[in-house]
């Protein structure tokens, strides 16, 4: 019988992932699978997940959101754990689970991962630590860590709108330095974002980006008069091409090196991320999953 560590986080989006537990074990039983859950919390961390995790266990199931994920791959990845994981998509932001196509319906996913094979995808790395979709700095990036977690498990995506509304009479220019083999920017911008994934908040951002390219996709949105920004954020809520437009720069690249002395913080996937100076490069094939249909 094959053995599955399921790690879950009950606070995710809505609770739900508490009502479909036994839908997770349903249909792993179907395909032989003994379940063994571990349920995060305040006060119980991820890396007590791996206390008794041994050879015999055949992969890693999360349910959360990317920021549970993240906490994760970090965790496995401190301990040499390479193990392959899979994602139940059921936290506020999911934009790498749908990068890879999971269902939101949890049978429907099970379903899925026990059907595919492992495949490898890439992995960003900012310092030491590992993302799965996204690392940003600048204007509303600290909008996560100031966002009350009660009220992210109540209104969702909704939170995050709401404080980015607060955040707009704060809106002023950064001065930031980024160097790669690929392009070199020394000046003011409001954003920059380093996509493993492609969506930020359902956006598609990065609709360049590949999983398994060994490349990040880089977006700086630059400084410049507010209302100069209006048609470059229209292109973005429209999804149009990013090409060439005014007041933002999109590139790819597998390294990259920034610095910056404004009093701002970076964000790895909703969650509070290293102190610059920042390496950020892209780990071909660093990462192990299930659930991606060929």
């Amino acid at each position: 019988m094959g053995k599955v560590k399921f790690i879950y986080n009950p606070y995710s989006g809505e609770n739900s992932i508490v009502s479909d537990i036994d839908k997770v074990i349903k249909v792993h039983q179907k395909y032989g699978y003994n379940v063994v859950p571990y349920r995060i919390s305040f006060e119980y961390a991820v890396e007590g997940a791996f206390k008794d995790l041994e050879d015999d266990y055949d992969y890693v199931l999360v349910a959360g959101g990317d920021g549970t994920v993240d906490t994760v791959v970090n965790t496995m990845k401190s301990k040499g754990i390479d193990l392959p994981i899979a994602i139940l998509p059921v936290g506020t932001a999911n934009d790498f689970a749908k990068l890879i196509g999971m269902p939101q319906n949890i049978e429907e996913a099970c379903e899925r991962i026990l059907t595919s094979k492992v495949k490898n995808v890439d992995l960003g790395k900012i310092n030491d630590k590992y993302f799965i979709n996204v690392a940003s700095t600048g204007l509303f990036t600290d909008i996560s860590q100031k966002t009350d977690t009660n009220l992210k498990n109540a209104i969702g995506k909704l939170a995050y709108y709401v404080k980015g509304i607060e955040q707009i009479p704060k809106f002023r220019k950064l001065s930031i330095k980024v160097k790669s083999q690929e392009v070199n920017y020394d000046g003011d911008m409001f954003l920059m974002l380093v996509f493993n994934g492609r969506t930020a908040g359902n956006l598609n951002l990065a609709y360049k980006a590949e999983i398994d390219d060994g490349l990040l996709d880089v977006i700086i949105i630059k400084a410049c008069m507010i209302k100069d920004m209006l048609p470059l954020f229209i292109k973005i809520v429209r999804g149009d091409h990013l090409e060439n437009a005014n007041g933002l720069i999109y590139f790819k690249t597998d390294n990259l090196y920034i610095e910056c002395h404004e009093e701002i913080v970076t964000d790895i996937d909703g969650e509070r991320g290293p102190d610059f100076p920042l390496n950020i490069e892209c780990v071909r094939g660093g990462l192990k999953i299930l659930g991606i249909q060929e």
